[in-house]
């Protein structure tokens, strides 16, 4: 039962009293690969009686219609993911613009879509640019790493389709960015990956740490193979999956892009990762939920219509309601929703109170806080010493970009200053190589 809310009651019409986002699963889990680190698949099993899982007219009506109406924004962006959400057909998306362009109501809307890209052809990639759809694209470095984990059901490798949909979409002009999982194999090529992603021609980067659990317990017992994130601290990471990223190669892996990167790319390659921590440097904020004090505005919406409090909390724990019997606005400003929210800040062990990069990480997602800091207090992140290593690291160029902004000039002219060893607190390029400030 969900707690009680004391705040008005908010009708179908009024704007929440906050950001928020939601990432929709019109069709669950269901995908046409079978990546061994996918955390979503096994999702299957929370709707053992639901074999159609691909959302009801009725269902994506009433939640395009909510959504919208409840941003209080000239702009609504609409993301969607799965599963893989081009199995639906290029018919369902169509009528995905049309429900937008009915209850828009002059708002401008923009969609994104989350493919591995195995099934992208020119209709596709056609309706992508005509409709300003940008596309996350599943690619995790060169053939050798990619094939790694992603795998087809029949077990066969899948680079050469993604690469043929990449092409496809750089064909027709398609904006795309592309998403790198980094396991424990690939953080050790970081270079590699970073090369081969910008030869290809990917602008814009995300390098997501692969971080699973074995479930144990009650967790196995309910089917699943990856633990939930409320299962207990453990003493130590022995825990995890044998292809999850070690902390401190993920942060090393991060400084080893970030040293070329900024010798040589800044404001040519965008990385998710160094926007954001130039965001948060710089006083704008993060704007991702990752590194947020509290979060609780990114949440995810389910195939049958169960909103969830986030992507990463796909359990009947944390279902706030279903768009079709409850109010979207309602149920994020629900005193549950709240709760979950403020609990990512007043959960934090002192261990993080008092380090001196809390102000960037704050936590980073309550999903990886599932060992215990060095006093034994349980709730550390995963990637606690990984974070450290990173932050620390590009503090001395952060500020001095941060300082070229806030003179109002470009942060790439780091790059020239760096040449010339301008930048205090670095080493010029005679007494030092650039991958091993």
């Amino acid at each position: 039962m969900r707690g009680t809310d004391l705040r008005p009651p908010v009708n179908e019409t009024t704007p929440v009293s906050r950001n928020f986002h939601v990432m929709a699963k019109p069709i669950g889990p269901i995908c046409n690969l079978d990546c061994s680190y996918c955390y979503y698949l096994e999702k299957e099993t929370l709707y053992p009686k639901g074999g159609n899982f691909r959302m009801r007219p009725e269902v994506l009506e009433n939640y395009i219609r909510q959504y919208i109406q409840s941003q209080d924004s000239p702009e609504v962006t609409f993301a969607w993911q799965g599963g893989e959400p081009t199995l639906l057909g290029l018919d369902y998306f169509r009528e995905v613009v049309r429900l937008q362009q009915q209850h828009g109501d002059g708002r401008k809307i923009n969609n994104t879509l989350q493919t591995n890209g195995t099934r992208l052809d020119a209709a596709w990639c056609r309706f992508f640019r005509q409709q300003g759809f940008l596309i996350g694209l599943s690619l995790d470095g060169p053939r050798e790493l990619h094939d790694l984990h992603r795998r087809s059901k029949s077990g066969a490798p899948t680079f050469d389709l993604v690469m043929r949909g990449l092409n496809l979409l750089k064909a027709h002009e398609v904006e795309f960015n592309t998403l790198s999982v980094v396991s424990r194999e690939s953080a050790t090529q970081a270079l590699k990956v970073y090369e081969f992603l910008r030869e290809v021609g990917s602008g814009f980067l995300q390098f997501i740490p692969l971080v699973e659990r074995l479930a144990q317990g009650a967790d196995k017992a309910g089917g699943l193979t990856f633990a939930a994130p409320a299962a207990a601290a453990l003493e130590d990471s022995s825990a995890v999956t044998p292809w999850s990223v070690p902390a401190e190669a993920y942060g090393d892996f991060l400084i080893e892009i970030f040293n070329v990167w900024v010798r040589r790319d800044v404001g040519r390659v965008f990385v998710q990762m160094f926007d954001v921590s130039l965001g948060i440097w710089s006083g704008h904020g993060p704007g991702i939920c990752l590194f947020v004090p509290d979060c609780g505005e990114a949440l995810a919406i389910e195939h049958n219509g169960d909103l969830f409090s986030c992507d990463h909390f796909v359990y009947p724990k944390f279902k706030l309601g279903n768009v079709m019997n409850d109010n979207i606005a309602a149920l994020v400003n629900s005193a549950q929703q709240r709760h979950f929210g403020a609990s990512k800040s007043t959960s934090l062990p002192a261990y993080c109170r008092n380090c001196d990069v809390r102000f960037a990480c704050h936590g980073e997602c309550p999903k990886h806080r599932f060992i215990r800091t060095p006093e034994g207090e349980p709730g550390l992140n995963y990637l606690c010493a990984g974070y450290q290593k990173f932050f620390r690291h590009i503090d001395p160029f952060m500020k001095q970009m941060t300082a070229l902004m806030q003179s109002r000039r470009a942060p790439a002219l780091i790059m020239g200053m760096l040449e010339k060893g301008e930048v205090p607190g670095i080493a010029s390029p005679s007494a030092r190589s650039p991958i091993n400030d």
